[in-house]
Formats: structure tokens, C-alpha cells, sequence
């Protein structure tokens, strides 16, 4: 499940401009030691402490269900990113865009040592760098989206500031929207952007209307994109953390049937995978433990 695409010697294919193309080549984090004992660090923010085995268990189906949607699953040990317990959230880090792969500057002190390790990564399997984020730039994977292929989200929240948006921006190009998340209940809980909207197709998104930004709201009005609107009582057991294989096909976080209902409703084909250790402990989802390299 891991190497190079065959045929291709220069390395891995890469380019991503969508959340709901293809997922052709994608990236995952292996729970390490670190992620073990993540609960020992209030830093880290972990709700109990981490049964590793269980959590490496639930890692192992998500990379199998993906091997079994078609994707080329390319796995990197945790241990190998350095001592931060939430490496295993491989989408913050950095971004792959058609252009290679950016540096991004988390707003979690403790996971700024992954970039580097990770970029390092991404350059041995033949992705140039596209650009980095610099001081006093912050921002995380999580902040980011493509709500279609020509328009590029990015939210200001307690993670990224005003600085870091407008250097993704610049890099990125094209039609970049700003938007401002809410405060809500601070730190403890953060709002990412991808916390409150997953697009599951260039017609449909996932969504949470409480913590939505107004200008995501209108937007998605103005382009057309109809919504599958998260209960309450599932926003906290990462109902809107909702990956897409290709359009219409998702994978969801078990634990959220009348989400996953609404999602089949409207057409889709859904995937529920576990969950407990390596996405509610650490409150991360599909989205959160993947880094697209390749769609479409």
C-alpha cells in the first residue's frame, strides 16, 4: 500500500484542486509513540488516555476502506515526523496544490515540527516545494478548501491568523474567499473551517449552520451548492468531518446515522469507519487524517 505509483518514475503524480475529485494518491500518518501518550500533555487537548493499539486498529480499516475505493494509500510512520502527538492529522501541516506542496505554519505550537519532516517527505517522492508560510504567518490544512476547483476557502480562526491567510492566498492564486470563524468556546474547542463545511461534490456540502461563516452561507447560495445539514447532537462526534473518495462517495466517523442517512438520501455512498481513538480522542475525522496528494 505504499511507493510510488507504477509508471511513473519521477515519483508520485500529484495535484489537488478539489475535496471531492478523485482521490487518486493519498497520505497517512501511522499513530506513533507519541499519539500513545498525547493524553499526558494537556497541550494536546486528548479526552482520555490513548489506547495505541486500538487507535493503530481503527488507522489500519480507514487506510482499507480507502485501498478499497481505489486510492493509492502511501502510509508514513508518525515516529518518523518527530515527537508531536498529532502528526496522525496529516491534513494540517502542509498543502498539495497543482503546483507542489506548501509549507504551512501551525497555529498549535507543538505541531510546528512536523512541516519539515513532512515537506522532506513530499520532495522524495519527486513534489517540489510550492511556497511556505512565513512569521508571523499562521495556519492549518484545517483552515483550507475548495468549495469547486475555482474557488479556494480559507478561514481565519485561533489557528490562523490574517498574516498566514493572506500569504496562502497570494500563493495559491486565482479566487480566494477569507472568511472569519467564530470564537465559540475558545482553544479547548477549536472551530477549523473544515470543523463547520465538508464538500462532498462540486453541488453538495456538508455542513454545520451554527458555526458556518455568513460569507461560506452565501457563497454556497451563490454557487449553487445544495447542503446536508449536520444535527446538533452529531457536531460533537464529527458528523461534518466528512471525506469524499471521488463525488458522492464519503467516508463518515461511525456514530453519526442521521447524517450518514441524509448523505445516502441525497445520493451518496457512505462509508462509516471508527473512530473512537484516532478521531474523537484527539477530535479529528476522515478529512483531518488524510493529505491529499492526488484527485482526479
Amino acid at each position: 500500500m505504499t511507493g510510488p505509483v507504477t509508471g511513473v518514475p519521477a515519483g508520485i503524480r500529484f495535484g489537488v484542486h478539489s475535496m471531492s475529485e478523485a482521490l487518486a494518491d493519498v497520505l497517512l500518518v501511522r499513530p506513533g509513540s507519541a499519539f500513545g501518550a498525547a493524553f499526558d500533555d494537556p497541550a494536546h487537548g486528548f479526552r482520555h488516555p490513548v489506547d495505541l493499539d486500538l487507535a493503530r486498529r481503527e488507522h489500519a480499516e480507514l487506510a482499507g476502506v480507502l485501498d478499497s475505493l481505489g486510492s493509492t494509500i502511501h502510509v508514513v510512520d508518525a515516529d518518523r515526523l518527530g515527537p508531536s502527538a498529532d502528526a496522525v492529522y496529516a491534513f494540517d501541516p502542509v498543502l498539495v496544490t497543482d503546483d507542489g506542496a506548501i509549507a504551512l505554519r501551525p497555529g498549535k505550537p507543538n505541531r510546528a515540527a512536523e512541516v519539515q519532516p513532512l515537506m522532506g517527505w513530499l520532495a522524495g517522492q519527486g513534489i517540489a516545494a510550492a511556497g511556505r508560510i512565513e512569521p508571523p504567518g499562521t495556519i492549518e490544512g484545517g483552515d483550507t478548501l475548495w468549495l469547486r476547483p475555482d474557488v479556494f476557502c480559507v478561514g481565519r480562526s485561533l489557528r490562523t491568523n490574517d498574516s498566514g491567510a493572506r500569504q496562502l492566498a497570494a500563493l495559491v492564486g486565482g479566487d480566494v474567499r477569507i472568511v472569519d470563524l467564530p470564537y465559540w468556546r475558545g482553544p479547548a474547542e477549536l472551530v477549523h473551517l473544515l470543523s463547520v463545511i465538508s464538500p462532498v461534490a462540486d453541488d453538495l456540502a456538508v455542513v454545520f449552520p451554527p458555526l458556518l461563516p455568513v460569507g461560506i452561507w452565501e457563497l454556497l447560495g451563490d454557487l449553487g451548492i445544495r447542503t446536508i445539514e449536520v444535527p446538533e447532537e452529531e457536531y460533537g462526534t464529527l458528523g461534518c468531518n466528512v471525506l469524499a473518495v471521488r463525488p458522492g462517495v464519503v467516508v463518515v466517523a461511525d456514530g453519526n446515522p442521521a447524517t450518514a442517512r441524509a448523505l445516502a438520501a441525497a445520493g451518496c455512498e457512505v462509508h462509516a469507519v471508527p473512530a473512537t481513538e484516532i478521531g474523537l480522542n484527539g477530535s479529528g475525522g476522515p478529512t483531518c487524517l488524510t493529505r491529499p496528494i492526488r484527485r482526479g
